[in-house]
């Protein structure tokens, strides 16, 4: 006999089959949508079977009464009716595993303790990472197999922008693994690169939010809360900055700008990159961009911070785009840099759209800063990498995070071992890998959906659509997430991992809200996660603790004060 609480008993003016159940609920107990029920049947034979589900929807209404109308009588008293409510459940474990249905008049209890953790799989979850707070108020947990790599990787998480809270909680999550201790001694290397795209809401990772009144809930997980203690932030250089400073405005230090040398750019072979768009690829010119990217990489030679192309001395990003063109508007010229069986109208594109990168591009690429200066994205001395886009125009953010994920993957690739793992977390996926059409950034970002689970490369997508991602990255994320969305997006095909209710249900969620499927359990779970405990915004930041990283061009930053620890965990 279980010690939970009953709630009803097994419908049976409805079937009951071994997937799906109705409970007629008893006088005096209540049950909602979410909340977690087991019941028993005996088996000749056989150990008694526990079947555990979760409610998926819950209905009231009139016994007694014929028409619509005798609500009314009834409420006056004219009219004996009772007054039934019933919840639908939907069967997520059947232990052991006879498939039966429960038999009418079986009593349905609430699933507490470790009969929840049961029906929920969480006892077999090995590695458990806490994911936030279910409907009754409980622990909810992901299987860290099927994010790390182990059993399946990756984590896509759609919703309205603004209202879903996806990047809030791609953030969480990552604290989460940080924290919890599932990762042991590898959490130490284990390294995140996030790119920020809209505000400068991600650049105060390692302030602790001062407006935090959610500590139960850090405590309920079993988890302590504070900012990220290891974080570097990386910004590109101002626009005309000749010293090449980072264009923020939230804080004035920790703060490395990015760039690329002219070198860079030529020997990296990086052209590509600037035509990142997958409409691009579309295009006759992409075989102007490769002739010519083959050529810069044979033909420049380093030269103080700028470049030599045969004899001639480039030293801005708008020198060598003016370079290459006059070179591909000479008739003589215009085979060794196209080769020989390319139009001039295909050049002409060409030509046009690489003029059209010099705005966009020019403090990016450049001729005019020291060399050996360090202007990387590098992530290895951090554990936490913000790498801010949000000053750049569309061109240069694809540019921007189509170098970084190449040098990144291409780093795990000659590592050869998956571990320590590299989480990358992208928004604004449908951007970079949309449904229709390639491009670079698009072919990297498969690469990694196929191949990144063996390399330890986790991607953490986020996107309002995910009906408008390519279909191989959403289907390789092991881990959906799902928080608002708009009717038209939640009827598709995409979301038919969501029973019908939860369907209904993202349309009315609130920012916290989200709805988790992982493989090992039949039913999405919604969970709420905790406020962030590391500031979103300059008006909650606090004094950051000592963090185990400074960046090179760091001196002081005012709103530093040491031995503010709020973690016992190292990194």
């Amino acid at each position: 006999m279980t010690e939970s609480e009953p709630v009803g008993l097994v419908l049976g003016t409805a079937d009951a089959t071994p997937l799906t159940f109705w409970v007629a609920v008893q006088p005096g107990a209540y049950l909602q949508l979410d909340d977690v029920v087991v019941t028993r049947r005996e088996v000749p034979g056989r150990d008694p079977v526990a079947i555990s589900g979760v409610v998926t929807q819950v209905r009231a209404r009139h016994e007694g009464a014929q028409f619509e109308s005798d609500v009314f009588a009834i409420s006056a008293g004219q009219l004996p009716a009772e007054v039934q409510e019933a919840a639908e459940i939907t069967t997520t474990r059947v232990e052991p595993e006879v498939y039966v249905p429960p038999r009418p008049g079986s009593t349905v209890f609430r699933a507490t303790g470790d009969e929840r953790a049961s029906a929920l799989y969480f006892d077999r979850m090995e590695r458990r990472i806490p994911m936030g707070l279910g409907r009754d108020g409980a622990p909810v947990y992901l299987n860290a197999d099927f994010l790390d790599g182990t059993r399946g990787a990756h984590v896509s998480i759609s919703g309205i922008s603004g209202v879903a809270t996806k990047t809030s909680f791609a953030t969480w999550l990552l604290y989460s693994v940080f924290h919890s201790g599932v990762l042991g001694a590898e959490a130490v290397n284990t390294k995140a690169l996030i790119f920020n795209v809209k505000g400068e809401d991600l650049l105060l990772l390692d302030h602790p939010n001062a407006k935090l009144d959610d500590e139960a809930r850090y405590a309920a997980l079993g988890l302590r809360p504070g900012p990220f203690k290891s974080v570097a932030v990386f910004a590109p250089p101002r626009a005309g900055s000749a010293a090449g400073t980072p264009d923020v405005a939230c804080r004035t230090t920790g703060v490395d700008a990015f760039y690329w040398t002219l070198e860079d750019f030529c020997t990296s072979r990086l052209l590509p990159f600037v035509f990142a768009d997958a409409d691009d690829e579309r295009q006759q010119y992409t075989m102007v961009v490769h002739q010519v990217t083959a050529h810069l990489a044979r033909s420049a030679v380093p030269a103080d911070g700028g470049i030599v192309i045969d004899g001639q001395r480039l030293g801005s990003y708008e020198d060598l785009v003016d370079y290459i063109c006059s070179q591909l508007s000479d008739e003589d010229a215009r085979g060794t840099w196209a080769g020989s069986a390319v139009g001039l109208g295909t050049v002409n594109a060409f030509s046009r759209r690489l003029i059209g990168s010099k705005k966009d591009l020019s403090r990016l690429i450049r001729g005019d800063l020291p060399p050996r200066r360090a202007h990387g994205i590098d992530t290895t001395d951090a554990q936490v990498s913000v790498v801010d886009l949000h000053n750049l125009p569309d061109r240069a953010q694809r540019f921007v995070v189509g170098v970084t994920l190449r040098t990144e993957f291409e780093r795990k690739e000659k590592a050869g071992t998956a571990k320590p793992l590299q989480f990358v977390v992208l928004d604004e996926l449908n951007k970079y890998a949309p449904r229709e059409g390639t491009s670079p950034i698009k072919e990297i970002l498969l690469d990694i959906a196929e191949r990144g689970r063996s390399l330890g490369v986790i991607l953490i997508g986020a996107q309002q659509t995910a009906s408008e991602v390519e279909r191989r990255i959403v289907a390789n994320s092991a881990i959906r997430v799902v928080g608002r969305l708009d009717p038209a997006e939640a009827s598709r095909p995409e979301y038919g991992f969501l029973p019908a209710s939860q369907r209904q249900r993202v349309l009315l969620a609130k920012p916290g809200t989200m709805f988790v499927a992982q493989p090992e359990i039949p039913v999405p779970l919604v969970v709420e996660f905790p406020f962030p405990s590391w500031a979103t915004r300059p008006s909650e930041a606090g004094s950051p603790p000592e963090t185990t990283h400074r960046s090179a061009t760091q001196k002081a930053d005012p709103f530093a004060l040491a031995g503010d620890s709020t973690d016992d965990i190292p990194f």
